[in-house]
Parts: C-alpha cells; sequence; structure tokens
C-alpha cells in the first residue's frame, strides 16, 4: 500500500522548497496539558518532540535567528474567544491562564527576548499579526516544531505557505496523540505545502548559521 501510494505521488506532489534567506524558528504550544500523563490532552507523542525540541531551539539561539512560542489561551468566564471550535473541542477549556496545564512545559520555556503569541485556534497565522511581524523582519521561512501534527503544525504549514513563507517541519520535533494521524499528515504537508526534515538536517543547516 505504501508503495503504491508513492508511487501515485511520486513526479506530481513531491517538490521541495529548501531553506530561503531569512528563517525563523515557531515553537508550536508544547504545553504541560499535552506532556502530564493524566490531563485530557496528554500526547506521548508530543513527550518524545519535546524531549528533542530543546537541542533545536538551542541551536536556533545560537544560530541567532528570531524564535517564536505559541500558546493557547481562552478567556475562563466563558470562553466566548473560543467560538465555534471550543464547542466542538470542550476539551481545550483546560488551557486557561489558572490552568497549570496550560502553561510552557519546563523542557522548552521561552528564552530572554524570544516573543510569545497567544492564539485561540489551530494556525498561528488565524487572527494573529504573525505573518506581518515575519514579513517586516524579512523572514521568508519558518521552521515548524510542536503540536500537534494533524492540528496546529498543519494548520500553520497550510497557512504559511498560503502567507508566502517556505515551511519547513521538523519530523523528530513534531508530535500527535497517535502515530497513524502524525504520519498521515506529516505525508500530506511534505507532498503539498512544505518540506518536512530529520532534525539532523535542521541541525546542519542552524549549526551552518552560527
Amino acid at each position: 500500500m505504501a508503495e503504491q501510494r508513492d508511487d501515485n505521488y511520486s513526479g506530481v506532489w513531491d517538490g521541495r522548497l529548501g531553506f530561503g534567506k531569512k528563517s525563523a524558528l515557531v515553537v508550536i504550544d508544547l504545553l504541560k496539558g499535552y506532556t502530564t500523563e493524566g490531563s485530557p490532552l496528554y500526547a506521548p507523542g508530543v513527550v518524545d518532540a519535546c524531549n528533542e525540541a530543546p537541542e533545536l531551539i538551542d541551536a536556533a539561539r545560537k544560530a541567532g535567528i528570531d524564535i517564536f512560542h505559541t500558546q493557547v489561551r481562552y478567556n475562563e468566564h466563558n470562553f466566548i474567544d473560543g467560538g465555534v471550535w471550543i464547542k466542538k473541542a470542550p476539551v481545550l477549556k483546560c488551557l486557561v491562564e489558572s490552568d497549570p496545564l496550560a502553561h510552557f512545559d519546563e523542557r522548552v520555556l521561552p528564552g530572554q527576548g524570544e516573543t510569545i503569541i497567544t492564539k485561540q485556534y489551530a494556525s498561528v497565522f488565524f487572527g494573529t499579526s504573525f505573518a506581518a511581524t515575519l514579513t517586516a523582519a524579512g523572514i521568508d521561512t519558518l521552521i515548524i516544531t510542536g503540536c500537534t501534527t494533524s492540528g496546529c503544525i498543519r494548520a500553520t504549514a497550510v497557512d504559511c505557505v498560503q502567507n508566502g513563507f517556505r515551511p519547513i517541519c521538523v519530523r523528530e520535533c513534531i508530535g500527535d496523540r497517535h502515530t497513524d494521524p502524525h504520519e498521515a499528515n506529516l505525508f500530506d504537508i511534505n507532498a503539498k505545502y512544505g518540506d518536512v526534515i530529520s532534525k539532523a538536517e535542521c541541525m546542519e543547516y542552524l549549526n551552518g548559521l552560527g
């Protein structure tokens, strides 16, 4: 089945963007809710990503590229800012300021001077000034890490290319609740929207900038 799939996409949906002239790193929603056992959002694949991400983030810091961290936050009094999505996925109601699950995992805490973007929906571009920020800084490539592959990662990758930026997803630094949606969405992203590369390839690129 995998061989048939690859043959079907070969030469049609297998282009590669590569890195552009200036890159930034975004760490999407690596919050305690996804890495704490017993949390309704707990995802083993995100724990793996959270273990892999610090080395990449450190390399990005040494390379001197801009780093952005995203978090989801809702108004815990009425959740009006969650719109229809929070009705579809009420599990997200734990992502409020007063709940420890909504805060960054200690392994990937934002560093001094790094930008934190608060969002209410899947894509970091939706309802935020992120695209304008990247454009103003002359950034044309976005290195994407975090969670979850089938949700916020995919949505961000699609919006990234639609806004004129190159999405580069780092496989080992991205996670989901289950391997099936994880792999399926990485396949789709790599085929249609951006590049999915190994952590080793991204580290080589970042180390070459420093």
